[in-house]
Formats: structure tokens, sequence, C-alpha cells
């Protein structure tokens, strides 16, 4: 019994992260966050 809540939940969990990984994609947040990136690996090299 115990094994298949800690099933449901582990499942539930990948379901939100997906779910809320296509939100952000959709609203163009990867980009946003590639292009604060680069910057940062920019300014840490001493080029940006």
């Amino acid at each position: 019994m115990k094994k298949n809540k800690t099933l449901l939940i582990s499942v539930f969990a990948l379901a939100a992260g997906v779910i809320m990984l296509a939100a952000g994609v959709l609203r163009g947040e990867a980009r946003a966050i590639l292009e604060k990136a680069v910057v940062i690996c920019l300014e840490c090299i001493g080029i940006g």
C-alpha cells in the first residue's frame, strides 16, 4: 500500500513539473533565462 502511495506522489510530481516546464516555455521564459545565463558567463570570463 505504501509503495502505491509513493508511486502516485512521484507520478503527480513529475506531471506537475512537466506542466510547469511547458508553461514556462510557452511564455517565452526559456529565452530570457538563456540570455541571462549568457550575460553571466560573459561577465565571469571578463568579456561582457
